[in-house]
């Protein structure tokens, strides 16, 4: 039974994510009994955001806590069995309520795609999470739960028809409009930054484990999509910007779990651009900007005045019509080693960055506090697809605007040899 005054607390409330998402809890969520709180450093401006809810939200309680000030943090968890933190970029504000909430048993979710700073976390906070019994789960947006959840989906389906999980998964972004915000670009801007001057890190930024357990043994080389024609979906492919995170959400959902998919498995991710010529010529466009554009942020000066005239600033994103105008259509392959084959396809109806982010990120958290039993999942770093149960993807197609669908199933062909047997 909990015994905390708050299932929920919402951290980072008058972010640019944090409003959709409160908005998102007072005037569309509509399951009872969930009693939640908005926190943030600024009074004045939590006053705001509940005028800015209307009536509904008078009665919601505000908790002041900053990012620095670990007291306040303390008394922030004390009062919360989950907080969701919205508060990036995460390599700069995130590590003190994680020590927090892993020294606290206070369960985590946030929206995380900062892979070096995933990595530093476990490797200074998990110890103190399973002490505790603190779930921590990062990247519960668009970054990475359509992919995350989406493989577990996929890899459920081949194991209830052919009795195997895939070992071959790719992911294809069929169909995607949305806009960008200051504060995911502040969030890579900043990992351009600590990589321009740290040789490790660019190092690590090359290795497709590097969140996974210190202890793996996996050695199957992973593919980047850079341009190809892509004979299974009739499309010329480029590359996925969050292919990048979400590759190794998805490669460490496969080592947290023994046997959880296959030793040897492989993922990757990429955008589709067409059948035709101009396909292949939008690929050349996707991968030249891909690469020009990480050398470019790489540079100090350019970085600052691209930032400066160009980039929207933290606090600022697309707007709420575009939100709602935005959507995602997203397929998935998967093979077994004998070929036999899984496809099924994810969408969601909103911008996928910030309108189906929010609605993921909250019912993570949700889902954290009310169907994760911390009998059977104890404290740790967990993933979407390792933390989560049929439970989030019913409750994402209930609740978030998003589905998840079966398209076909192929089993292969006996081959002769077994035809003789």
């Amino acid at each position: 039974m909990s015994n905390k005054e708050f299932d929920i607390v919402i951290f980072g409330a008058a972010s640019f994510v944090g409003k959709i998402l409160c908005d998102y809890l007072v005037n569309e969520y509509t399951e009872p009994n969930l009693s939640w709180a908005m926190a943030g450093r600024s009074e004045s401006k939590l006053d705001q955001l509940k005028l800015s809810l209307g009536s509904t939200a008078a009665t919601i309680p505000t908790l002041i806590a900053d990012s620095t000030d670990i007291e306040s943090l303390n008394s922030m968890c004390a009062r919360a069995e989950v907080i969701i933190s919205t508060v990036g970029p995460y390599a700069l504000y995130g590590e003190n309520l994680i020590q927090v909430c892993a020294q606290s048993g206070t369960d985590y979710c946030d929206l995380t795609g900062e892979p070096q700073w995933i990595r530093l976390m476990i490797e200074r906070y998990e110890e103190a999470a399973k002490n505790s019994g603190a779930r921590i789960v990062h990247s519960c947006g668009f970054d990475s739960i359509p992919s995350d959840l989406g493989v577990k989906y996929l890899q459920q389906v081949s194991k209830d028809r052919f009795g195997v999980y895939c070992d071959q998964v790719k992911m294809r972004v069929k169909k995607m409009k949305g806009g960008a915000s200051g504060g995911t670009i502040a969030s890579g801007l900043n990992l351009y930054k600590e990589a321009a001057k740290d040789a490790q890190l660019r190092k690590e930024m090359r290795d497709p484990y590097s969140i996974c357990p210190a202890d793996h043994e996996f050695t199957a080389r992973q593919h980047n999509v850079d341009v190809e024609l892509d004979t299974d979906f009739d499309s010329w492919a480029g590359p996925f910007i969050m292919a990048s995170i979400n590759t190794r959400i998805v490669l460490r959902s496969n080592a947290l779990v023994e046997n959880f998919y296959d030793e040897n498995f492989l993922y990757n991710e990429a955008m589709l651009t067409g059948p035709d010529r101009k396909g292949e010529k939008k690929a050349k466009q996707l991968s030249f900007g891909t690469k020009w554009g990480a050398i470019a942020m790489a540079i100090g000066p350019i970085r600052w005045l691209v930032s400066a005239l160009f980039l929207p600033k933290p606090g600022e994103g697309p707007s709420p019509e575009q939100q709602r105008n935005g959507h995602y259509d997203l397929g998935f392959l998967g093979r077994t080693k004998d070929g036999s084959e899984v496809r099924v396809k994810l969408t969601g109806d909103r911008d996928p960055g910030y309108g189906s982010t929010a609605k993921m990120l909250a019912q993570a958290g949700i889902s954290l506090h009310r169907d994760v039993d911390k009998g059977s999942i104890g404290g740790g770093f967990w993933t979407p697809a390792t933390v989560f149960g049929d439970k989030l993807i019913e409750r994402l197609q209930s609740h978030a605007g998003m589905s998840f669908e079966l398209v076909s199933v192929s089993k292969a062909e006996p081959s002769a040899d077994e035809e003789k047997v």
